[in-house]
């Protein structure tokens, strides 16, 4: 092969693999546009909201999750709340006393978990719980924006229990015209990321079930 050839060939191979990394850069940026559309913007209403649940969830790591969760469970829209995610050394009390709720009015219906240190761990210490308490559905409390990823993990660590989401409004995300508050980018950047790759392994185990 002359050498003038073998120059255009690696020149057609190097604009093929330019061409891809475009096409998947546009593809990558379109995909989180759609996400930080569909991000929602206010808590639910309607029925879903007034059903009842056999638990309520609450993944801790922002504010005004707990807060929720408790108003939940006081309306009566299940018979006991699990916090997955809490730190050791915390107990039901402190975290009522900090929510600014007694101690005594609601702390025989809520448990507290403290193995997860990750989503992926909320799940499945999430499941384990609802096992063992032979529950079968929950209306799950996160924020807003970490919504659709805690859906798909805890849906590929207990497959047969009904999600309900009630995702909670983190005021310090700024969801219109999200591009131009740093912080916010970051934040919607990084989680689209992480939905990217737990989409890609909920995938996976549909391939392989099937």
């Amino acid at each position: 092969m002359s050498r003038r050839r073998s120059s255009g060939v690696m020149a057609r191979a190097i604009a093929h693999v330019m061409t891809g990394v475009l096409v998947l850069a546009a593809v990558w940026l379109a995909g989180l546009f759609w996400y930080a559309a569909d991000v929602p913007r206010s808590s639910p209403g309607g029925a879903d909201a007034e059903r009842p649940t056999d638990a309520i969830v609450v993944l801790t790591g922002g504010s005004h999750r707990l807060g929720t969760g408790l108003e939940l469970l006081a309306a009566g829209r299940a018979k006991k709340l699990f916090v997955s995610g809490v730190y050791d050394g915390v107990d039901v009390q402190e975290l009522l006393k900090l929510s600014r709720r007694s101690p005594t009015e609601m702390e025989c219906c809520i448990t507290l978990g403290y193995s997860a240190d990750s989503t992926i761990g909320n799940a499945y210490e999430t499941a384990d719980w609802m096992r063992d308490q032979g529950f079968r559905s929950l209306r799950l409390v996160t924020a807003n924006y970490h919504m659709r990823r805690s859906l798909l993990e805890l849906s590929m660590a207990m497959p047969d229990v009904e999600l309900v989401p009630y995702p909670v409004v983190a005021p310090t995300v700024h969801l219109d015209d999200w591009w131009m508050w740093p912080g916010t980018a970051n934040l919607l950047i990084n989680e689209y990321n992480k939905l990217l790759v737990v989409g890609l392994r909920w995938t996976v185990r549909r391939v392989i079930r099937d």
